[in-house]
This record gives C-alpha cells, sequence and structure tokens, in this order.
C-alpha cells in the first residue's frame, strides 16, 4: 500500500484536472476530504491513512478505492475502474478492537474494488458472503489500526481452528483473535499484549464471520 503522502499527490492531480490545470496543495486536499488541515497535518506526518475520506473521494467520482491505494498512475484511473466488483460496507458499523460497538445500524454502501484485490477475499466465487465495516479501538494493534476498514468472510462462521473473526457478545461486536480449547471453551485473543486473553463458552459468543482482508492480506 502507498503511503498517505504518495496518495495525497495523487489527489492532487486528479483535483487539478478538475480544475482545468492548477496547482493544487495539501490544505485543497484536506478540505476536499473533509478533513481540519491540522488533523491532515497530523495523519501526513505519522502516515495515518484516512479509509472513510477515501472511500467518500472515490465514490463522488466513480473511482475504485483500490486504485487509488495502490500504485496506479492518475491517468489510469478511468480505464481500472471500468474493471471493479461491489460489495456491502456497513460504514456506520464498527468491529471494536476495545470496549464494543453497537450492532444495531443496517445501512450499507456499495464499495467498489478492484479485479486485482478480489484474491485476497478468496476470489470471485465468495464475493457474496464478504461484507467490509471499520475497526475501533487499539486492542488487536498492530494488527489492526482505528478506522481500518476489514473485510469479513459470513460464510466462516464456524470455528475450526484459530483465526481472526468478528464475534457478536452481549457487550458489542468485536474483531479478536480466537482459539479453540480442548475444554470447548474459546479463548478470546487480542493482539494488543497489554489487554488479557478472555475466555468464553461457545454460548457466550456469536461468530459473524472471519476476517479475510483489510487493504492488504491478513495473516
Amino acid at each position: 500500500m502507498k503511503s498517505f503522502a504518495d496518495i495525497i499527490e495523487d489527489i492532487k492531480d486528479i483535483i487539478s484536472k478538475e480544475i482545468g490545470g492548477k496547482k493544487v496543495f495539501d490544505k485543497d486536499v484536506a478540505d476536499v476530504l473533509g478533513i481540519s488541515r491540522m488533523n491532515f497535518a497530523t495523519m501526513k506526518k505519522r502516515n495515518k491513512i484516512p479509509f472513510n475520506e477515501l472511500l467518500d473521494f472515490c465514490a463522488k467520482r466513480s473511482i475504485s478505492i483500490n486504485w487509488l491505494l495502490y500504485n496506479q498512475s492518475p491517468e489510469s484511473l478511468v480505464e481500472a475502474t471500468n474493471r471493479y466488483y461491489k460489495i456491502r460496507y456497513f460504514s456506520d458499523i464498527s468491529a471494536s478492537a476495545g470496549g464494543g460497538s453497537d450492532v444495531d445500524v443496517e445501512d450499507s454502501i456499495e464499495l467498489e474494488l478492484d479485479e486485482n484485490f478480489i484474491s485476497y477475499l478468496g476470489g470471485k466465487e465468495e464475493l457474496k458472503n464478504i461484507e467490509a465495516l471499520k475497526v475501533t479501538g487499539d486492542s488487536m494493534e498492530p494488527t489492526f489500526s482505528y478506522d481500518d476498514i476489514v473485510f469479513i468472510n459470513r460464510a466462516k462462521n464456524v470455528l475450526n481452528r484459530g483465526g481472526v473473526y468478528v464475534i457478536k457478545t452481549e457487550g458489542g461486536l468485536f474483531i479478536k483473535r480466537l482459539l479453540p480449547r480442548i475444554d470447548a471453551k474459546v479463548d478470546v485473543i487480542s493482539d494488543n499484549d497489554i489487554y488479557p486473553i478472555q475466555t468464553l463458552g461457545t454460548n457466550e459468543l456469536e461468530i459473524v464471520g472471519k476476517v479475510v482482508a483489510k487493504f492488504g492480506e491478513v495473516s
């Protein structure tokens, strides 16, 4: 994935073409993305990519988000965007890597993905099972960070062996690493080791689906 600084330069090229070739500055990109200029400067310095804002930017211009995040020139965007697939993205639902998230919101938007990204999701035949949502909290860092977009396969909702899953408990919706135990219970693990391992019975959690990708492959 490109750095946020590189993504900014591509956005500048796109905006420049829209306004007749005029020079575009960082402050203009911040304004277009709807991010305060102070926060924008901090995000650029820390290489923190604002996925939600980029999704909105791409949606308004019918650009596949994958073409902005990876090494594709602005000149190739029109041709490339003709080869994309759509999945549901629940922009108002978060899988918490922390204290639990609300799961009552059901509105979704269509997220456009380039065909080169589909292999991360298991291939075209799996797309009917794929949905996307965002991450909040820090308990799964460094694997997942706040506002990362993750892709889950709802058909993979049986825990046969360890992996990263989105689960629903009485506390909300969580993204956690699960490990089945020989006593038929499940260890619920946070990748950030400052958080303790929890052990739940299978009747205390519902597996929504397995996390198969973010914008990049998940190990």
